[in-house]
């Protein structure tokens, strides 16, 4: 068996091993989840909420925003708190106050002498941190005082979702709109299912002492403080990660030879690509792209000034038009839409450009396909404005309106047609490269890749659809992050990995079976720590020990091949200055650059900073998560899409002079802004919210009066002149686009030698 078999049948046992795995795990998150309770009763026989209260207080949670408004076991938004940490550290305040005013005659409990304080943390613990929950009955009891508590905080709740004057600056400090809620018993439903998300936090598992959320969110009050299996797991994850790069260090050393060809082309072999009609017509995938760029830039910005103001843009109401929780649900849902747009169009541009086959009806399914995708965007934006404006009701909310479920908030129809279109691309772009399959060449195992990784972009997305409108909370983010992670940081990675191995062999700068062997090993090293790798998002989701286990260990194996992007960016910037023609490549070539960088500093340095389970106990849904987002996302995965988009607009517009200037600034000033965005802001404003969570818990460190302090204010304002810079930059990068079609400057005709022959004969000699 050759080397490339072998490859081919290592990557297949990782595969099958891994997908096992995590499909086990979900059926232990399943069997393992928090109960959800038919009734909350009082021990006196009063009932507090039921399961009708608790499921449809979700349903209005999700129809305001749900994650994009505040955060549920620490994943969403981070202005407002996170509803389940803020409800427990209230709750249990309430009930200590209510001791302290009848047993001791004094306002709270905090007028009370250190012991007596001390006495009452331990009882409130022993009150709250029992399971009381009865499978039989299908009822969670409460004490007559919890219940009281429990009315206390609801009513606090019940004013903040309204209109209440008394909470005006809390709800301008969170960022929400005067009657997020306008219904009151919708109000009073909301908080059953905020309730339920704290109880779960609090509560013990049966038969142990650490809670349904591994003692999430850090609070002594109530006893959650971090367990003894994260510490052994971070420690773990620590030895993998260095095993790791001991291991990929020690295959480089021994296998990593030279790449390049030793005969370099005379000239740019992708100029004799002749561009089919369906390429041709991929153009406009590429203008939507900068267009949803540019608008998701716009509403980044307002989102972030939300944060200073609150409801308010320079004194302008936008609240009332465009709520927090909407532009921030626009926000990231455009980042992941403009970016696979890009690679999308990619995929259409390059499949019939590896086969040279224009399948029939082609162009026709490139141009029905756009048009999906514009009707999605529009009428999936148009349905989460209707339902945060509470204008669509409860009943249509789930399929046309706002989940509520970070990165994909999309209505379940507008999901269905999603799913729709991407397996409409991947028979476009599957029929345009199976003539390049069945040829047999030397380069098979590269499209064949890149041909799985196609099928596997379009099918995986049906992730999204595997929960319904009442599936439990815990296997809903289960599935959430098989398509946040597995799809498009894992799937989408292969296939740029696969296109750019494709590209370069194309061009005649590497060997094909030196490319092929190095794809296929970057595959199994990426894949081996990224299928698993998935389960550090769930360590406080109502999971089972299991989950932080394998995801501690999985998840520091997604950071060895970063260690080595230096190699990477290494042979890309060597295989940029190979021949003269390559300077036609440049920019493409420097963003592919930037990948490598931002690979190792937003997803490596920044990735791992927040991943360890000790780590992330205390960071989740602090500022240093978007630390890692933001140069993750737009600078690995962002900046790959517009090095793809530009290879693609080098083929479509062959004779056009590029504006040097333009891609230089655009180039710099998108970079530079991103590393100011995070150096000044948000790093920053995270390190402050992790000593507040560790010194006084994670409610303080997500409340408004640690938020509403003037140094956040300050680090808020200090992303002004990067987000400036970064928005220069891609307002430089749509000018150039813009001006390949609009009035563009072309290249001066080579002169053919025959031509100059003739020319020279007729200059009069002297």
């Amino acid at each position: 068996m050759n080397s490339t078999r072998k490859l081919w049948a290592g990557l297949a046992v990782l595969l099958i091993a891994s997908f096992a795995a995590l499909l086990w795990v979900g059926s232990e998150i399943h069997r393992q989840a928090p109960p959800m309770p038919e009734r909350v009763v009082a021990t006196d026989g009063t009932v507090v909420y039921t399961r009708q209260d608790i499921e449809t207080g979700r349903q209005v949670w999700q129809s305001i925003g749900g994650q994009q408004l505040g955060s549920i076991w620490g994943h969403g938004g981070y202005v407002a708190p996170d509803w389940g940490a803020d409800w427990l550290h209230r709750e249990a305040e309430a009930i200590l106050d209510l001791w302290a005013t009848r047993e001791h005659g004094v306002d709270g409990y905090k007028a009370l002498d250190g012991a007596t304080q001390a006495a009452y943390t331990h009882r409130v613990q022993a009150l709250l941190r029992p399971n009381t929950w009865n499978a039989a009955t299908g009822t969670i009891t409460v004490d007559p005082d919890r219940a009281m508590a429990i009315r206390t905080v609801a009513g606090h709740y019940q004013l903040l979702f309204g209109n209440d004057p008394s909470t005006a600056a809390l709800r301008e400090a969170y960022a929400m709109r005067n009657n997020t809620v306008p219904d009151a018993e919708h109000r009073r439903q909301l908080t059953a299912f905020y309730w339920w998300a704290a109880w779960s936090s609090v509560t013990e598992r049966p038969g142990s002492d650490i809670t349904y959320t591994a003692n999430w969110p850090h609070d002594e009050l109530v006893g959650n403080t971090p367990p003894s299996n994260l510490f052994i797991w971070t420690v773990f994850s620590v030895l993998f990660l260095i095993a790791g790069i001991g291991l990929l260090g020690w295959h480089y050393a021994v296998s990593h030879g030279e790449e390049m060809v030793p005969v370099l082309p005379k000239s740019d072999p992708l100029a004799a690509i002749k561009v089919t009609p369906s390429m041709r017509a991929t153009a406009k995938y590429f203008w939507v792209v900068m267009a949803l760029f540019l608008v998701q830039i716009l509403l980044g910005a307002i989102t972030a000034h939300y944060q200073v103001e609150g409801q308010e843009a320079y004194g302008f109401a936008l609240a009332d038009i465009l709520p927090y929780s909407l532009t921030r649900t626009w926000h990231t849902q455009l980042s992941v839409l403009w970016i696979a747009t890009a690679w999308l169009g990619m995929g259409l541009y390059i499949g019939p450009a590896i086969s040279g086959h224009e399948p029939r009806f082609q162009r026709l399914g490139v141009n029905v396909l756009w048009t999906c995708l514009l009707i999605i965007v529009i009428g999936a934006f148009t349905g989460q404005w209707l339902a945060v404006m509470q204008k669509l009701g409860l009943d249509k909310n789930f399929w046309f309106g706002h989940q509520g479920w970070e990165y994909v908030d999309l209505g379940r129809f507008w999901q269905w047609f999603l799913f729709i279109g991407l397996l409409l691309w991947l028979t476009l772009v599957g029929r345009a490269l199976w003539p390049a399959m069945r040829t047999g060449t030397e380069s098979r195992s590269i499209v064949g890749l890149l041909f799985l990784s196609v099928v596997a972009i379009g099918v995986f997305y049906a992730a999204g659809l595997m929960w319904g409108e009442h599936t439990h909370l815990s296997m809903v983010e289960y599935w959430r992050w098989w398509v946040v992670h597995l799809w498009v940081e894992g799937f989408f990675e292969v296939f740029a990995v696969a296109v750019i191995a494709f590209l370069f062999t194309r061009l005649g700068l590497l060997q094909t079976r030196t490319a092929t062997i190095a794809v296929l090993f970057a595959t199994i090293v990426f894949m081996a720590g990224g299928v698993l790798g998935t389960l550090h998002h769930l360590y406080f989701t109502g999971t089972p020990t299991a989950v932080i286990a394998l995801g501690a260990s999985f998840s520091a194996l997604e950071v060895v091949p970063l260690a080595y992007v230096g190699f990477e960016a290494y042979h890309n910037y060597r295989l940029g200055k190979a021949t003269p023609w390559m300077e036609r490549y440049r920019w493409p070539i420097m963003f592919f650059l930037a990948v490598s960088f931002w690979n190792l500093v937003g997803a490596g340095l920044f990735g791992f900073l927040i991943n360890p389970p000790l780590a992330l106990y205390y960071m989740q849904g602090l500022n240093l998560t978007p630390t890692h987002g933001h140069t993750a996302l737009f600078g690995v995965y962002g900046m790959l899409g517009i090095g793809l988009m530009l290879f693609c607009l080098r083929g479509l517009k062959p004779d056009v002079v590029w504006s040097e200037r333009l891609l230089k600034t655009s180039f710099w000033s998108l970079n530079i802004g991103l590393a100011g965005m995070a150096a000044f802001t948000l790093l920053p404003l995270g390190i402050l919210q992790l000593i507040a969570a560790i010194d006084h818990g994670y409610w303080y460190a997500r409340s408004a009066e640690f938020m509403q302090q003037p140094i956040v204010d300050l680090l808020v304002w200090m992303r002004v002149p990067a987000d400036t810079l970064f928005s220069v930059g891609a307002l430089a990068l749509a000018w150039f686009v813009f001006r390949l079609w609009v009035a563009p400057k072309r290249e001066a005709p080579v002169p053919s030698a025959t031509a100059v022959a003739a020319a020279a004969a007729i200059v009069p000699k002297h």
